[in-house]
Parts: structure tokens; C-alpha cells; sequence
């Protein structure tokens, strides 16, 4: 089996909320930060703003890195193994836009310490390591 690699985004606006998505179709009913999976040849940054771009509209500037997450917990549930580059950059402004209706319902802003239920695990805890400070937070 393959272990995928993921890059997600926290967007942060003047205000310190979190831009989350509620996700149908192969994540749903999860809410998560954006982000997607790491094409070949790509760096993080540069998956990051493809994602953004293709998710929701939004240009970013270059995110900064914030750590890492090994997610066991959707291993165990659904058989899929995902590592997690987790990033932040702030808001540039605009509206989110539904660009992948198919894939996300709604784009709504949320205080990043009272997070929508059910929440995607590599989104926990991304903001948890923003949070925290911490750059990895070793799974059981």
C-alpha cells in the first residue's frame, strides 16, 4: 500500500478565523481546511496555491510551513494512509468561491477554537500545530 501525500492550508483572516470547507463526495460530511494531494514535481508551496486557486478562487502569497501530520486515525477507519503538509498564509482578501461543487458544499470562516463537527483529521490537527507551535504531534 501507498502512503499519499497531502498539502493543507490554513487561511487566517484579519479577524484570526480559519477558512474551513464542508466537504461532500470522497470526504464527506467532513469540514477541513483546503488543500489536496501533492502532484509529482511540486513543491508544497506550490501544491498549496494550486489548491487554493482550484478550490476556492483565492491567490495566495507563498504559505509558511507549519508542520507535519501522520494520519493513523483515517488509516484505521478507511484504509487510506495520508501524511499531511500542514501551511498558513493569510488571507489575501475576496470572497471564497465554490469553484469544486462536487467536492465541497460551502465555504464558511470559523474560529479556529471552535472547529465545525465532523472535523477531517488532517485538518485537526494542522490547526492543532498552528495552535500549539509545535511542528508534529506523535500519533498512537
Amino acid at each position: 500500500m501507498n502512503v499519499a501525500t497531502g498539502v493543507g492550508v490554513i487561511i487566517v483572516n484579519p479577524q484570526g478565523n480559519i477558512l474551513l470547507g464542508k466537504r461532500c463526495g470522497e470526504h464527506a460530511p467532513f469540514w477541513s481546511i483546503p488543500g489536496g494531494h501533492l502532484d509529482a514535481g511540486e513543491t508544497f508551496e506550490q501544491c498549496a496555491q494550486r489548491e487554493i486557486a482550484e478550490e476556492t478562487g483565492l491567490l495566495i502569497e507563498q504559505p509558511s510551513f507549519i508542520g507535519v501530520s501522520n494520519n493513523l486515525q483515517t488509516w484505521r477507519a478507511e484504509g487510506k494512509h495520508t501524511v499531511s503538509i500542514c501551511l498558513w498564509v493569510r488571507h489575501p482578501g475576496g470572497e471564497a468561491e465554490r469553484k469544486e461543487p462536487e467536492k465541497c458544499a460551502e465555504w464558511r470562516w470559523c474560529s479556529p477554537h471552535a472547529l465545525p463537527e465532523p472535523h477531517f483529521e488532517a485538518s485537526r490537527n494542522a490547526i492543532q500545530l498552528w495552535l500549539s507551535g509545535q511542528t508534529y504531534l506523535p500519533t498512537a
